[in-house]
């Protein structure tokens, strides 16, 4: 598969996003909740399977070296332009929607593990990086990005060292 560079969406925050689907699993639970007579049970249940019904959190990699972050996705299966990836100067969040289904004309399956619906994976960075140097690219299913440390938090650590 050949090399796809992604399109990146610098943003302020992705808070919003992230109340976004806590209010679809919110309301998902609770429909869980209802469907099974109400206060009999388990609400943690209820919550756990929302999100197994509503997302599935690709894998990651988080490594550091030579002054950046190499970020790593596992995202197999999907269409390089339906890959969301927004950047903020200490968060990475992508999402993205993936169809697996299986046609009668393709026999009979047994087993199928693989994900589908939608990804949603936010990764908080352990140092703030510069927004403006995130490069993206999509391979044989993962999705690399490569961004530089902030210059403030790069010179904070060699001050550090020097002390």
């Amino acid at each position: 598969m050949a090399r796809a560079e992604i399109a990146l969406r610098k943003t302020d925050s992705i808070l919003d996003e992230l109340d976004e689907l806590r209010r679809q699993l919110n309301e998902r639970a609770y429909d869980l909740f209802c469907s099974r007579g109400g206060p009999f049970g388990d609400p943690v249940s209820d919550w756990l399977r929302a999100e197994r019904e509503l997302v599935w959190t690709p894998a990651v990699e988080v490594r550091q070296r030579d002054g950046r972050f190499e970020i790593v996705f596992a995202i197999p299966g999907v269409d390089v332009k339906d890959l969301d990836v927004r950047v903020t100067p200490v968060d990475i969040l992508i999402r993205t929607s993936v169809d697996h289904e299986h046609t009668t004309q393709a026999g009979t399956v047994h087993v199928c593990e693989f994900a589908r619906g939608r990804a949603f994976r936010c990764v908080h960075l352990p140092g703030r990086i510069d927004p403006d140097s995130v490069k993206a690219h999509y391979r044989n299913g993962l999705l690399h990005l490569s961004a530089a440390v902030a210059e403030e938090v790069a010179a904070g650590k060699s001050d550090a060292r020097a002390a």
